[in-house]
This record gives structure tokens, sequence and C-alpha cells, in this order.
């Protein structure tokens, strides 16, 4: 992954963990103030909520711990590759797209950032410009030239 988007990981981690986890102990100790915990819904959606973020912490830091900082410098504008900004052209209708290949934490397609692991992602890994990959995708197949490469 980049090491924004590493950084990013890491301050939400230290979000959940300072922020989120005490609240949701000030919630439980709140609704247990209130008296009989068997009939008490607001301590069971609290302790829900509880499970909740530590499972989001935990996985928070397994990605964390398997992370691989790619260094951009030793990386080419040759082929498509992970963290290459790629400017596409679909040959059927001549629409154009430009998504930047990402780790799977850090993908967002409203960003047009996508995951390596995705089908367009993976039929593109190892393109030149000028490469036309034809694509499975749910609806069938698209082909897409590469247009330009960059980072």
């Amino acid at each position: 992954m980049s090491e924004e988007g590493y950084k990013k990981l890491l301050e939400e981690l230290k979000h959940m963990e300072t922020v989120q986890r005490p609240e949701i102990s000030r919630q439980i100790a709140e609704a247990r103030d209130k008296g009989d915990l068997s009939e008490n819904a607001e301590y069971d959606a609290a302790k829900e909520a509880q499970g909740m973020l530590e499972m989001k912490i935990a996985q928070l830091k397994e990605t964390i711990a398997a992370a691989k900082i790619i260094d951009e410098s030793k990386l080419s504008t040759d082929t498509v590759q992970i963290l290459s900004k790629v400017e596409l052209k679909n040959t059927k209708n001549g629409a154009k797209m430009t998504y930047t290949i990402v780790s799977e934490s850090e993908a967002n397609l409203k960003e047009g950032k996508i995951s390596v692991n995705t089908p367009i992602a993976q039929g593109l890994l190892g393109k030149k410009v000028g490469d036309v990959a034809e694509i499975k995708v749910p609806q069938g197949y698209i082909t897409l030239e590469v247009v330009n490469i960059s980072f």
C-alpha cells in the first residue's frame, strides 16, 4: 500500500482506540447505572457496539501488521502495476476513465481508486500504453485500451 494509505489506517486506529472506545465505555457505564441489566436495551446496544468496535480494531491492527509500504520512487510507468494511475478508453463507446490501482484497504471508487483485486485491475496489470485488454466483468466483457500510465 502507499505510505499515505498506511498513515490513514494508523489515524483511524488511533481514533477508534482514543475516542470511540472510551465513548462506548461511558455509554455502558451510563446504561449500567440505570438498573436492571436483564431488561436494559441501552446496555445491550452499548455492549453490542463495543463488540463491533473491538472487532474492527482487531481487523485494522491485522491489516496494519501485514501491510507493506511500496516505495513509489522505484515504480515505473512502462507497465500497469499497483499505485499506477491508468487512463483508459472503452473501445466500444469511446468513454474515457482514469483509475488508480491501490491496495484493498485504500480502494475508494468515488476517488477513482480501485482495488488491485478487482477484475478491471487484474486485467490491466502488466499492460503497456496502447495495449487493449478484454476484461470479464459481471455484465459480460469490456474492452479497454490503455491510453496513459502515470503516478
